[in-house]
Parts: structure tokens; C-alpha cells; sequence
């Protein structure tokens, strides 16, 4: 196993060596070549880590001589998932939805009670046809209301929020002065005309001042909204916190890929069907969460995003990094340590090692090893969860039809290439970790060689076949030296 470490290594050394002189210019002077570039050099890094941590938790599905083809539909389900637990929402307090909206008589049906409307006040009716219409309550009858104002047509749906007059707004401090209502930092205020012009800003600092409330925005809203506007809180609601979202996303992923092991190792299904299956379910699982429309973390996105794309600044220049470790190649160094540790240090590691090489002969020793193979299937989908959330936050959209495609094979590529026999009881961490970095080599002489890119997935395919054979050639010359020391 040193030795297709260290024949992968030197493949990438190589590799590394021919694209600075192929992108030199002149190239007998690597400080000029475009490979090592220092935003390359850290794009490169960055990506390494992100397929990286895919291709570890699939060596050890490969290593029991299984296979995982959902991998990337479980990185776009999973990076859909998190956007949805992340969703923030900002509604107004106390809505009511309107059922029936008559303009002969100027009144409002709504679906529950009117106690909180008083005559005088002025509400705002969104949604349907008329929506943005500003009105005054006439009078409040349990679930009906009565305005002031003529109305032009009939509705039936839609609702109402009550409204509050902007009493001042300050350009110095950017404070705007309601009516006493209830507001926190991070809610927004909504401010409109009655011409049906409409603007929101993110409040920063509530005040109390007796009867009125001070809210400090963290824009100006625009010259035309300083008087004779309308406001609404809209307050804001977070569907999960940030550490309950990943916990439920790494949970999912832990019981689709428990499912996976069980339908492998109790119903005794082939690894290439239940995955495939799972790679189409999953997809469209994404999809349908979505309505097959893109997905966003939106505001949190600024928060979250350091994370995928950040870096530890080790060349800067004033305040700006020129050189920087990517914050996913740490996660993925550390994860990629545990993971060798548990391979060749414990007792579970060897007895992978083992079902691998002979599923039979291990479980004729004892070992048991459906649930070995489940656990292999279970690490497998929670890796594949990490990369998930790290590649949403990376790319900040997901685009649930194209979102991870082919992921799946970047990393199986990346774990034959590093020494995994995809027959199984073979497997080097560190191997994939490099086996990772040639193919994400590979992708930039792609695009810094100006190759069409249209042949990337024949490059892909090529690499997959050449380090099959490669391993089928290394099996069969270790057979024959066996044999020959056997004989003599």
C-alpha cells in the first residue's frame, strides 16, 4: 500500500511539475507561470479539501468492495435541507387573511377575530388583485370590517395587516419614530405610500420613549419615505439555529445511509442498485423540496459563507490575504487523520480491512460483518453530508437539477487513484487525500491549458480506467511473486 501511496504522489509531483512549465511564460521561469499562481495555488487547495472529504467517506464503502453512486445527489439533498432549516422569515405581527373583500358595501370578511382593530386605525390589504391598498377601519364587528375608502372591485383572498403612520423619520441618525409597537434588533421595518411604493430596511437599535418607539435603521430609505408614509414591523423568525439545522442534516444522513447498509446487508440487495436508486430518489427529493427552484441561504450567507470560503491569512499585505490556508482544507486534515486512525489503528479498521478481502472468511471468524458494512454505508452518507453543506455554502445558490452531479465520480476516482481496490480490502487515507489533489490538478490544467471543456468527463474516465488497471496490473505481479516464493 506504500507503494501506490507513493505512486500516486509521484504522479501528482509530476503533474504539478509539467503544468508550471507548460503555463510559464517563457516557461524556463516558474515565478511567471500561471499554475502557481497564488490564487490558484489556493483555489486548488480549497477544492482538494472539499472533494477530498467525499472521497474519504467512500474509501471505506469501496474498501467492503461495495460502491456509492448517490453521493452527489445526497450533496444536493443535503445542502437543500440545510437552506431550508435555515430559512429566514419576516412576517408582520397578527395577519389576517382575508376571505371576501366587498366593494359595494366597503367590507372586509376576514378568518378570525377583528378584536385587535379599532375604528381609526389603518391597515394595509396585500395579495390579492388590489394589493397595496391602504385603508381606514369605519367600524370592527367580529369578523368583519367596514373602511372608509371606496373600493373598485371584489376580492376573495388576500389579507390585512394593521399599519402605523410614521410620525418622523431623522436622515443623521436614521431613527424612525412609530406609535408604540413591539420590535427588535434584526426585524425590518417596512415603510409604503398610499401611490403603492414600497421599501424595507434592516432595523439595528429599538428605543422606548414613553408612548412612541425609536427604531434606528441601518439605511435611509430615501427621501421620499421621510413623511407621509405608513410602517409595518415585519418581525423575523429563524426556522433553526445554526448548530440544530447541522445536527439534523448530519442525522439524516446517518439513517439514509444506515438504510442503505440494512437494504445491502439484510435483503442482500446489490450496492450498485440500492445507490443508483438512491441517486434518483434523492435528486428528486431536492427538486421537489424546492419546487425546482434554486435555493439560498440568503442573509445568513454572509455569516455562514467564511466558513466553505474563508482562509488563515499566512502572506498578507495590508489587509489583504495573498496567501491563505482555505478554512475546509483544516476540517478535511482532520477529518482525514481520524479517519486513518480508525482504519489502521482499531480493531473496527482491521476488520474492515478484512470483510473486504474476503467477506466469508471474516464472517466464519467472527466478525460481524453486516453491521461493519452498515457503519461503512453510515460514515459514507455523513462525509458526504459535511462536503454537502460546505460545497451550499461555497457556491451560496443551489440549483436542485444540477446541484452535485457527478460528484460521485470525482470521488470514486479520487479513492481508486489513491489505492483503493474496488475489490475491495484495500485503502490508504492518505492516498485518497492525494488521489483527490491529481484530479483536481487534472481540472485546472483543463482550464488553464484551454482545453475543451467538453472533454472533462473524458479525462475523468480515462483516469478511472488507468488506475484500475494499474491496481489489476500491481495484483497480478504480487500474485505471481507470491507464487514464485511459494515454489522456491
Amino acid at each position: 500500500m506504500k507503494g501506490k501511496v507513493l505512486g500516486i504522489f509521484s504522479v501528482l509531483a509530476a503533474l504539478c511539475l509539467c503544468l508550471t512549465l507548460a503555463t510559464a511564460n517563457p516557461w524556463w521561469n516558474p515565478a511567471q507561470s500561471q499554475f502557481l499562481d497564488l490564487d490558484n495555488i489556493m483555489n486548488l487547495l480549497s477544492r482538494t479539501a472539499l472533494y477530498g472529504i467525499l472521497g474519504i467517506g467512500v474509501a471505506f464503502v469501496i474498501i467492503t468492495s461495495g460502491i456509492d453512486l448517490s453521493i452527489g445527489s445526497m450533496v444536493c439533498l443535503c445542502g437543500v435541507l440545510l437552506t431550508i432549516l435555515l430559512k429566514v422569515d419576516y412576517q408582520p405581527q397578527q395577519p389576517l387573511s382575508v376571505t371576501r373583500m366587498t366593494a359595494a358595501d366597503r367590507t372586509i370578511l376576514v378568518a378570525g377575530s377583528t378584536e385587535s382593530l379599532k375604528p381609526g386605525d389603518t391597515v394595509r390589504f396585500t395579495g390579492g388583485v388590489g394589493s397595496g391598498l391602504v385603508l381606514t377601519v369605519e367600524s370592527a364587528t367580529a369578523d368583519r370590517l367596514v373602511v372608509r375608502e371606496t373600493l373598485t372591485r371584489d376580492e376573495r383572498d388576500g389579507r390585512i395587516v394593521r399599519i402605523l403612520p410614521l410620525e418622523s423619520f431623522d436622515a443623521t441618525s436614521l431613527t424612525a419614530t412609530l406609535p408604540a409597537t413591539t420590535a427588535e434588533a434584526n426585524d425590518q421595518l417596512q415603510l409604503f405610500r398610499r401611490d403603492g411604493s414600497v421599501t424595507g430596511q434592516k432595523i439595528t437599535a429599538v428605543a422606548e420613549r414613553g408612548t412612541q418607539l425609536q427604531l434606528t435603521l441601518a439605511r435611509d430609505p430615501g427621501q421620499k419615505y421621510h413623511s407621509d408614509s405608513f410602517a409595518v414591523v415585519l418581525r423575523r423568525s429563524q426556522r433553526c439555529s445554526i448548530p440544530l439545522a447541522v445536527l439534523i442534516v448530519l442525522i439524516t444522513a446517518a439513517g439514509l445511509g444506515l438504510v442503505h447498509g440494512l437494504l445491502i446487508t439484510r435483503l442482500r440487495l446489490q450496492p450498485f442498485v440500492v445507490t443508483l436508486c438512491g441517486l434518483l430518489i434523492y435528486r428528486g427529493a431536492s427538486r421537489w423540496l424546492t419546487n425546482d427552484n434554486p435555493a439560498g441561504f440568503g442573509e445568513l450567507q454572509s455569516i455562514l459563507g467564511p466558513v466553505a470560503s474563508g482562509r488563515v491569512g499566512l502572506l498578507l499585505k495590508g489587509d489583504k490575504v495573498l496567501f491563505g490556508i482555505p478554512i475546509p482544507f483544516f476540517l478535511m486534515t482532520g477529518l482525514a487523520l481520524i479517519a486513518a486512525v480508525v482504519l489502521t489503528r482499531t480493531v473496527w479498521g482491521r476488520y474492515l480491512l478484512a470483510l473486504g478481502r474476503n467477506e466469508e472468511a471474516a464472517r466464519f471468524s467472527g466478525i460481524n460483518t453486516g453491521r461493519v458494512t452498515v457503519m461503512a454505508y453510515v460514515i459514507c452518507a455523513v462525509m458526504a453530508a459535511v462536503g454537502g453543506m460546505l460545497f451550499a455554502l461555497e457556491y451560496s445558490s443551489i440549483s436542485p437539477s444540477s446541484f452535485g452531479n457527478s460528484f460521485e465520480l470525482y470521488a470514486i476516482a479520487a479513492a481508486v487513484l489513491g489505492g483503493c481496490s474496488l475489490r475491495g480490502g484495500e485503502g490508504s487515507i492518505p492516498g485518497v487525500v492525494i488521489g483527490t489533489a491529481v484530479m483536481q490538478v487534472l481540472n485546472n490544467m483543463i482550464m488553464l491549458l484551454r482545453i475543451p471543456q467538453s472533454l472533462e468527463y473524458t479525462i475523468i474516465g480515462a483516469v478511472i480506467l488507468l488506475g484500475v488497471l494499474g491496481d489489476e496490473l500491481v495484483r497480478r505481479a504480487a500474485a505471481r511473486r507470491r507464487l514464485k516464493q511459494s515454489i522456491t
